[in-house]
């Protein structure tokens, strides 16, 4: 009897690979970074061989760590960086470009133009999204008006569309699916989230052919089954869905009011709002949550595009750390900031702020800063445009009881203590739930896990959770 589930977690910087027991416990784990591409600034690429090939080689290590066969698996599931958009040719599997990362902002032009024509109300309305580069629509149409040929072989009927799920769907099963699910579809600026179908107006709109586009399926599904000899058995593929609204059912947050924040690559809060479609009037966006039916499901979401990444940042760029878990040590070694202040808007300012022209800046700098300033301010800046958002999102939803964290960043003390103390009034929950996973070697935390039928949270909430009074209750 197979006992066991493959969780593939495909996330911006790296691929993971978990192996779960039948009761939600890690087997085994593999893990993989692969490039940044970073063409010109503002512009942030991928190289889709190497999602998949890092993708398949941590599944690979992980059953072999766990010392299982692929016929001890019972399905596979896959949580994926969303937004992130790949195009590829559907007779050789090729991609015909590289894959538009959700932080690039080359299709702001785009977005400019649409506003500028009045038809942000009519994207709004119909996904509950607003006009931004960071949505995967307006980077497609660049990929079809830029690259040579794609647009006439797009309409011919020779080019697929998707997301990361899609991709690496279409590898997994060697070109027999072409799907997504509806959390990941409904951040392209083309699905229709009250009917979880493609929308004609808005793809007329973007100017992208039909015969591009995946089929949309709910998030728990059997999509398909995967090639045997890439894993050693042919298993299927029973669900599907974008990162954070995994982390949402992860959470445990399954009905209206209840609230998770990831602290990734970037950080993204999002509170459930049941089967109700709700706009914003303060900068949060409406997204579809994972769905195990056909029903549709919605949650307030508010998205940071710079939170851990400005860690990585420090790391890599400014050489002020070694490896991502000195920060918390060197920020730690300065009573404050100093009058330090950062602003990480490497790529824009997201939620709830929504401005694609802001670029990063640190100010504030006197004779006396010194590296470990800068790094308290980088912490304070994730702390701060989180408190931002829950601020946001109390006011739309009303007050929010209970915030489930997690990500890698989650178990630094330092920060989740400058967010308790970070003053939005009584906007601050009562209490804080932070998920605590065993220690990952990456920042980017995600342990969630889709079931053939059914949906397991694993490791998130429960007997290794802490919790923290939050200060100003």
């Amino acid at each position: 009897m197979s006992r066991y589930l493959l969780a593939l977690d495909q996330g911006t910087s790296s691929s993971r690979s978990i192996v779960f027991d039948a009761q939600g416990r890690i087997v085994a784990m593999a893990q993989r970074e692969f490039r940044q591409i970073y063409p010109q600034p503002g512009w942030v690429e991928h190289d889709p061989r190497e999602i998949w090939a890092t993708q398949l080689a941590t599944a690979q290590e992980a059953l072999a760590k766990a010392k299982l066969k692929a016929g001890d698996v019972a399905s596979i599931g896959i949580t994926n960086q969303r937004e992130t958009t790949v195009v590829w040719n559907r007779r050789t599997g090729e991609p015909v470009y590289n894959a538009i990362v959700w932080q690039d902002r080359r299709a702001e032009p785009t977005c400019a133009a649409l506003r500028a024509r009045g038809l942000e109300e009519s994207f709004k309305r119909k996904t509950g999204l607003i006009v931004d580069a960071y949505f995967s629509g307006t980077k497609l149409k660049w990929i079809l008006d830029n690259v040579a040929g794609a647009r006439a072989a797009a309409e011919a009927g020779e080019l697929a569309f998707g997301t990361v799920d899609s991709w690496l769907m279409w590898q997994l099963t060697g070109g027999a699916v072409h799907a997504t699910d509806v959390s990941n579809a409904s951040r392209t600026l083309m699905l229709n989230v009250h009917t979880n179908t493609w929308d004609e107006e808005l793809l007329k709109l973007l100017d992208v052919p039909v015969a591009v586009l995946p089929a949309v399926f709910p998030s728990s599904h059997v999509y398909g089954h995967t090639k045997a000899e890439l894993l050693g058995a042919s298993l299927p593929i029973g669900g599907v869905a974008g990162d954070q609204q995994s982390a949402l059912f992860g959470q445990a947050c399954f009905r209206s009011g209840l609230a998770k924040n990831t602290y990734g690559t970037g950080c993204f809060m999002l509170m459930h709002t049941g089967g109700q479609f709700q706009t914003s009037a303060n900068g949060l966006i409406t997204t579809s949550a994972a769905q195990p039916t056909g029903t549709p499901e919605f949650a307030f979401e508010g998205s940071v595009f710079i939170g851990g990444a400005v860690v990585q940042w420090l790391r890599d760029g400014l050489h002020a750390i070694r490896a991502s878990g000195e920060v918390q040590q060197l920020a730690q070694s300065v009573p404050d900031s100093g009058g330090v202040m950062f602003v990480p808007a490497f790529t824009g300012l997201g939620a709830p702020y929504w401005k694609p022209e802001a670029r990063g800046a640190i100010v504030g700098l006197t004779r006396g800063s010194t590296v470990a300033h800068i790094a308290r301010a980088a912490l304070e800046s994730i702390a701060f445009q989180s408190a931002a958002l829950l601020q946001a999102m109390s006011v739309e939803g009303g007050p929010v009881a209970e915030l489930r964290v997690d990500g890698g960043a989650s178990v630094n003390d330092l920060l989740t203590r400058i967010f308790h103390e970070a003053r939005v009034g009584r906007l601050v929950p009562r209490r804080v739930v932070i998920g605590i996973s065993p220690p990952m070697p990456t920042e980017d935390c995600r342990c969630q896990s889709v079931r053939t039928r059914s949906w397991i949270s694993v490791g998130l909430v429960g007997a290794s959770s802490r919790r923290i009074s939050a200060a100003g209750t």
